[in-house]
């Protein structure tokens, strides 16, 4: 690794984490921390003298001394040679880098003229502004003697707290310039810049790693495992993207908290952040009031045309964010040191999920193919296919169905064969495993992300209070006084000074006392309604789910009175696909209705931190989102045909319309049909379309507004666009909810119904390609620049997967025991069959009707359809016969077959329990190698501070020893002298020391 680079690395490290320092990132849920920044090597650099920065050179630690180069030590604050083609990258003297953008709206005076206001000011200059006096740059000024105009007071107020913010921000030492020259019209900008020793302050604050000089040997395999290890490299490095982070390193240097007093090191951080204030205001709660519109970084630069520079944007747009490369490895180190370790850790596990899909999809091909191949060797198939069984059914519906053969039904049984067969059995069992495995991988994986990213002695600092939090304490400790004070309304003048005082300090902002606090009371009718609110939205879920079931039963039943054969014939596939199709349009406006809900359900509730708005938020939202997506499978998988009754005795709903019946091979071929089409409509739709569009469309309409309200000055019409103007159009950051919750959703599609659907991991993996460049390319030119965060897990992600991961085993066993016919052809094949063979299963689930039973008014009016006369139909259940004493009663055959359901769910589901926990056990969250790095580091570190003890030591007994030298030299030369001059003795021992 060259130094160069190196340098770059560690500057970007301290950049992006500055943000944490003093007011808040544009993304109300994110926290910011770490971002990277590019910096141009071309940049000449000044001496340490000019930059008011002093470094401290011992000469006895070394070892632990930052690493740095010359030429990028300080870069960033020296003259760009090219700054007039940075176009808002640099303040307009061309040395110091934008670090964040602040936007505003302002109103143009009409009485007044906008003149343009230049001033250029040094770094000392910068930190010495005061908050009344203006901010350098471009802006809105009145002619002297000129009237002042009508004055908005509301205006007035925003401009008061931004000044009165901007000049706490310089105050803690930031530099700011504005911009309200620009094309945008009505909209201002405010640049930061975050000086040098506030960025070492900063960076120690946040005890940032950096890589020192000392580096030490990465363990490399030997033998076999050596010459394997490189057969892959070679095999796979056409799919490694191009992107020097991605190489392969063998040695690592270690890492050590900043300190200023070592500062051997580079440059570069962030500075707002919604953790602290700046004076009263945050950047959290000026975004909510309308103070400022808009908060971010900047991206590095353009990522397309002809004269574009290198840089990383430009470098993830062609190595990442491209379809052409969906063959590749994603340059995960890169996305780290562009958009921070929380949106890497998405990527990681978004690439981890993808490439563990590719041996589920290939087993699910294998089972669905093994299906296919045995189609025609499938017995009770081929017995409801047999028209010289000839099996008369009992009518679907009351009065206008018919009797009907049992051989009509021939394509759905041979189809259902395809997904209930015994290799599906297999495939439950693998998933289940398959999930186990994927999740201990991830966090081996995730360990090694910890380790590259020197996060493994990363802590989570505590987070502050929103700003919502403080704001409903402020509100209760005002309360608290009013009733105090009408408690003792009279009490002596002292007394009620003291009170105005204390009522005084509230109202500044300043807390009475640490222990005030938001109680379970003061949240009590947030509880209820969110408790209320939950049950409204599920059992609204229900509802609808439970108005489809209307409308395929009523469908149903006007269908059957067609004519033609051909409808007649049809009407079970015409009235699936319709519901399907219904359920998944109501699924895709209920997911958006329900993200609304949840996140104003959180904020009612009023979350302390951050992070409990951002879990809380996650839990709602999945709950409701897993209800809507999940409910109508349910019912298809565990209700469809439960109910219905028996013929002359049938369940009605309403009186009116009877129950759905499955087919009569299973209800199995119906749930694969529900389940993929919502899965396949959710991806495509709501994943791919509303991904592309939406953002577009969004981006078109604040342009065609910009473009009405931009003036028709031709020469600011002419002017080109600032790097800040540019990336105020492209669309705010919202978070990464949305982009795991669709995840998630298609995880739970990929293993809880997985024994309906085993092509459902392959669908997954299509869409996951996709999915991976769709999400890059919006990151990397659709969305302004997130202000990055550091993290060193996914959250409560990972604890929402395991959740799935366990309630996928007990629904399969539960589909594979009810909702297939699995369990009654083992029972049958094992205690009924004659000769051991499957020959008369479909006899023997079918139970037998005499038509002169059926109830009045429910027969069918042409009971001649078939052109024979009935007497008596079959229809599927374990029943007792009508020439039987207790007819139609339920047989001894039911409750066999319900026990062995029972009893295979029981085994299925503790079996594969404890093979997933044995898969758990057997591998070791952190892999064997990390955990040597990380202990090797550890020594190594004691070893390095070893060193620098023993080199004071040595340096002090050097010192003793000169000192003990010049002092004997002092008494021989004039030992009666040193001894009446004991002043001159002390000035034999006065020396200068050179360290």
């Amino acid at each position: 690794m060259q130094k160069g680079s190196l340098a770059e690395e560690g500057r970007n490290r301290i950049r992006f984490s500055f943000w944490v320092a003093l007011g808040g990132a544009k993304d109300l849920n994110e926290a910011p921390e770490e971002t990277g920044m590019r910096v141009n090597k071309k940049y000449s650099c000044l001496p340490a003298e000019e930059k008011g920065i002093h470094i401290i050179n011992i000469r006895a630690i070394e070892d632990i001394g930052y690493d740095q180069h010359e030429s990028t030590l300080l870069n960033s604050l020296s003259k760009n040679p090219d700054a007039d083609c940075k176009y808002g990258l640099y303040f307009r003297d061309g040395k110091r880098k934008v670090d964040y953008i602040l936007v505003y709206h302002y109103k143009k005076s009409s009485a007044g003229r906008t003149l343009t206001r230049r001033v250029h000011h040094n770094d000392s200059s910068a930190r010495s502004t005061k908050q009344d006096q203006p901010l350098p740059g471009k802006g809105v000024q009145l002619e002297m003697g000129e009237s002042e105009p009508h004055v908005d007071y509301h205006e007035d107020d925003k401009r008061f707290r931004r000044e009165e913010y901007e000049g706490n921000l310089v105050e803690a030492g930031l530099e700011l310039e504005r911009d309200e020259d620009t094309k945008i019209h009505g909209i201002g900008f405010v640049k930061i810049h975050a000086p040098w020793n506030v960025l070492c302050r900063e960076a120690e604050f946040l005890k940032l790693k950096m890589p020192t000089k000392k580096m030490y040997q990465i363990n490399q395999t030997h033998g076999l495992l050596k010459k394997i290890n490189s057969v892959i490299q070679k095999i796979t490095e056409p799919i490694q993207p191009k992107v020097a982070e991605h190489k392969p390193q063998t040695v690592k240097r270690l890492s050590y908290p900043f300190s200023r007093e070592k500062q051997h090191l580079k440059k570069e951080t962030t500075l707002l952040n919604k953790r602290r204030k700046c004076g009263k205001y945050g950047i959290t709660s000026l975004l909510a009031n309308g103070v400022y519109s808009a908060a971010y970084p900047l991206h590095d630069g353009d990522y397309e045309g002809e004269n574009v520079e290198p840089n990383d944007r430009k470098l993830l747009c062609e190595e990442w964010a491209s379809y052409g490369v969906f063959y590749k490895y994603q340059p995960i180190d890169l996305v780290r040191k562009y958009f921070g370790e929380k949106i890497g850790l998405y990527f990681a596990w978004l690439g981890v999920y993808t490439q563990m899909l590719i041996p589920a999809s290939i087993v699910g091909i294998i089972v669905f193919l093994y299906g296919c191949a045995t189609v025609d060797e499938n017995i009770p198939s081929m017995e409801m296919c047999d028209q010289r069984n000839n099996i008369t059914m009992c009518p679907l519906c009351d009065r206008t169905c018919s009797y009907w053969k049992m051989s009509s039904a021939c394509a759905t049984a041979r189809a259902s064969h395809l997904f209930d067969n015994p290799a599906t059995v297999f495939f439950s069992v693998f998933m289940a495993l398959w999930a186990a495995t994927f999740m201990e991988h991830w966090k081996r994986k995730q360990m090694r992300l910890n380790y590259r990213w020197d996060l493994t002695g990363f802590e989570e600092e505590e987070d502050h209070p929103r700003a919502e939090y403080e704001a409903k304490v402020l509100e209760k400790s005002l309360r608290k006084e009013h009733k105090h004070k009408e408690k003792h309304r009279y009490f002596p003048e002292e007394t009620a000074n003291k009170w105005r005082k204390r009522v005084k300090t509230v109202m500044a902002g300043v807390k009475l006392t640490d222990k005030e606090k938001l109680t379970w009371k003061d949240r009590f009718p947030a509880y209820l309604t969110n408790f209320v609110g939950i049950i409204f939205m599920v059992g609204l879920t229900f509802a609808i789910v439970f108005g489809v079931i209307i409308y395929r039963i009523s469908t149903a039943a006007a269908l059957a009175i067609s004519s033609t054969p051909s409808g007649r014939s049809s009407v079970r596939v015409t009235v699936t696909a319709t519901a399907v199709i219904i359920n998944l349009v109501v699924i895709i406006i209920l997911d958006e209705v329900y993200g609304c809900i949840a996140r104003w359900l959180t904020q009612i509730e009023v979350p302390k931190t951050d992070k409990n708005f951002e879990e809380r938020l996650i839990f709602k939202a999945f709950l409701l989102k897993f209800v809507n997506a999940y409910t109508p499978i349910f019912y298809v998988a565990f209700f469809k045909g439960r109910f219905v009754g028996r013929p002359g005795d049938y369940v009605y709903i309403f009186h009116s319309f009877r129950m759905e019946e499955c087919a009569p091979g299973g209800c199995l071929m119906e749930l694969c049909i529900q389940l993929s089409i919502i899965m396949l409509g959710k991806q495509l739709i709501q994943n791919n379309l509303f991904e592309i569009g939406i953002p577009k469309m969004k981006k078109f309409i604040r342009y065609m507004k910009l473009k009405r309200r931009r003036s028709l000055d031709h020469e600011e019409h002419m002017k080109k666009k600032q790097r800040y103007e540019v990336d105020y159009n492209l669309e705010p950051f919202a978070g990464l909810t949305p982009e795991y919750m669709e995840m998630i959703i298609q995880f739970g599609f990929v293993t809880l119904f997985v024994a309906s659907f085993p092509l459902a991991p392959l669908f997954a993996l299509l869409n996951n390609i996709i999915e991976i460049r769709l999400d890059a390319k919006k990151f990397v030119t659709e969305l302004r620049r997130p202000v990055a965060v550091r993290a060193k897990d996914i959250g409560i992600w990972y604890n929402i997967l395991r959740g799935i991961g366990k309630l996928a085993v007990i629904i399969n066993a539960f589909v594979i025991s009810f909702t297939s016919d699995f369990i009654p052809r083992l029972v049958y094949l094992y205690m009924y069959s004659e000769n051991g063979t499957m020959h008369g299963f479909v006899n023997h689930t079918l139970s037998s009707f005499n038509v002169s039973d059926f109830q009045a008014g429910t027969a069918p009016n042409d009971p001649m359809d078939l052109g024979y006369e009935v007497q008596i139909c079959r229809y599927k259940d374990y029943r007792e016969p009508p020439w039987s004493e207790n007819k139609y009663d339920i047989s001894k055959d039911f409750w066999a077959v319900l026990a062995a359901r029972l009893a295979f769910v029981i085994v299925f589901q503790n079996l594969v329990m404890f093979m997933s926990d044995f898969v758990d056990w057997i591998i070791p969250d952190i892999p064997k190698d990390i955990s040597q790095q990380i202990h090797k580091e550890k020594v190594l570190m004691v070893e390095v501070f070893m060193r620098e003890e023993q080199g004071k030591l040595q340096m002090l007994e050097t010192w003793k020893d000169k000192d003990k030298k010049k002092g004997e030299n002092c008494n021989n030369h004039s030992p009666r002298l040193s001894r009446s001059h004991s002043g001159s003795l002390s000035s034999c021992h006065s020396y200068p020391l050179d360290v």
